[in-house]
């Protein structure tokens, strides 16, 4: 019996083969054998207004004033934001902003600081 390798998202041993794929029973998860490099290619990406790469904890300034749905506060322009999330979605940063509150944010509208 050949030493099948452990499910990469619930670390399960009972993996098995189907073809040319491996699958595992118990979170129905499918991968190809060695994927698991390629897969790593498959961050997200997401470019502030001037096309400058994104990470999470990075600290953005917002380049346009906001209104806060909801509400009627707003979030002015020259606003840095530190720490940041990176999610997928229309609104591609999860932030939190003193005296609003946490918030999502389009990468449109702010430039790495």
């Amino acid at each position: 019996m050949s030493a099948l390798p452990a499910c990469p998202q619930c670390n399960s041993a009972y993996t098995y083969e189907d073809g040319a794929m491996l699958v595992c029973p118990e979170c129905g998860h499918e991968w190809q054998p060695g994927g698991e490099a390629a897969g790593a290619g498959d961050e997200l990406v997401v470019k502030d207004a001037n096309g400058n790469l994104l990470a999470d904890g990075d600290s953005v300034t917002v380049i346009k004033d906001l209104k806060v749905k909801g509400s009627s506060s707003v979030v002015k322009v020259g606003t840095k934001v530190k720490g940041i999330r990176l999610v997928e979605g229309d609104h591609n940063i999860d932030c939190r902003i003193d005296g609003i509150g946490a918030m999502k944010l389009k990468s449109e509208f702010v430039k790495k600081a």
